[in-house]
């Protein structure tokens, strides 16, 4: 069974203007995702800022969503690392504190071969007994897991259950479809192409675009699982230019300042993330504009 159907939110991490954890504000984006009917919260990953947080933090920010969410939906925890000893501390910490599944993304900047990857992710499931998303991001880490690596794990470990796909190219979707026979859920990790993906098969998204327009990712989604595909498809497409501005500079600076400018005082970014340049900062405001987020 599937830890969740539908769109995910791939949540910011909200700081103090001393740059600590602001966990008053977290509390107040995890209410507005629930009451707009996200379906499911995925904290602490590339866009929760987790690679500047400390590990203590790290594990802290997944016990305070865990408590806030109180098994009203689903919290997905980011435990992944380029240490294979650190992902399954995370891993462990995040069971411990009450998550229902684990989003691990491939170790970045040591190119591990395949062998390393099913080695890896292996030793992460025997570790725990959550469900885990397999994490495929190749433009942030520097490696892909091939197709043929993913069914594997997925046949030979029982709580490898699916994929975040951001690899952008729909032919290995098909690809990794094909090597895992259906039996995988897949995870749109690519805001700008989510109806393209589910109509490959896939379940959901795992969405920037979320933070900021929770509902109607939730909807777009929604209306393609149950059978309304052109209206889901005509929701795609309104969506692009404001997508197109949130990934303008790398994730997650232009979604916090898309917050901010929604009023939500998300604070600014670990170095060495840096706030937006103006240009982009304009682009990202007339996007949000059209798209009726702000005034």
């Amino acid at each position: 069974m599937a830890i969740f159907k539908g769109a995910g939110v791939a949540l910011v991490t909200p700081m103090n203007e001393n740059l600590e954890v602001n966990y008053d504000k977290l509390a107040e984006l995890l209410e507005d995702q629930i009451k707009n009917e996200t379906d499911s919260i995925i904290i602490t990953g590339t866009t929760g800022e987790a690679s500047t947080l400390t590990e203590e933090e790290h594990i802290e920010v997944i016990r305070a969503a865990v408590s806030i969410v109180g098994k009203r939906i689903p919290v997905i925890a980011g435990t992944g690392s380029n240490c294979t000893r650190t992902a399954v501390y995370l891993s462990r910490q995040a069971q411990q504190a009450g998550a229902d599944g684990l989003l691990v993304v491939t170790p970045y900047y040591n190119k591990a071969t395949q062998k390393g990857l099913a080695s890896h992710y292996t030793e992460i499931a025997q570790n725990v007994d959550l469900p885990i998303i397999l994490y495929n991001v190749p433009g942030r880490t520097g490696c892909k897991i091939a197709p043929e690596t993913a069914a594997e794990l997925s046949r030979n470990v029982e709580n490898i259950v699916g994929m975040k796909d951001a690899v952008g190219d729909i032919s290995y979707t098909l690809r990794l479809l094909e090597q895992t026979q259906g039996d995988f859920d897949l995870y749109s990790g690519e805001d700008g192409q989510v109806i393209p993906l589910l109509a490959c098969g896939g379940i959901g998204v795992i969405s920037v675009l979320s933070n900021v327009a929770p509902k109607f990712t939730h909807d777009m989604v929604m209306n393609y699982l149950n059978g309304n595909q052109q209206e889901a498809l005509k929701m795609q497409c309104k969506a692009l230019s404001l997508v197109d501005a949130l990934f303008c500079e790398v994730n997650p600076i232009p979604v916090k300042a898309a917050l901010n400018l929604m009023g939500w005082e998300v604070g600014s970014l670990r170095a060495p993330l840096s706030d937006m340049e103006p240009e982009s900062l304009e682009k990202l405001r007339q996007a949000m504009q059209s798209f009726g987020l702000i005034k």
